[in-house]
């Protein structure tokens, strides 16, 4: 079943913030490590949280645009800008 348009501009919704977690969350990765080797472990510890959360939100958004496609999730009429 192909989807609507209104599925198909949901669906890459949800894949390109997936996409914008997954990059902050590995931007925030990086500068924990940057802090860790500075000695600020508490706040390494704190920002690797942050990116943990972030990574988990991704992997529910991405899990969301797999249920457009599934047509299990739809978006009931067009969204106006």
């Amino acid at each position: 079943m192909a989807l609507t348009k209104p599925n198909q501009q949901l669906r890459r919704d949800l894949k390109e913030a997936a996409a914008l977690l997954k990059w902050a969350g590995v931007d925030l990765y990086v500068v924990s490590k940057r802090m860790m080797a500075t000695g600020d472990e508490q706040g390494a510890m704190e920002m690797m949280k942050l990116a943990m959360s972030l990574q988990e939100t991704e992997d529910k958004l991405a899990g969301y645009a797999g249920e457009v496609k599934d047509g299990r999730i739809s978006r009931a009429a067009e969204q106006r800008k």
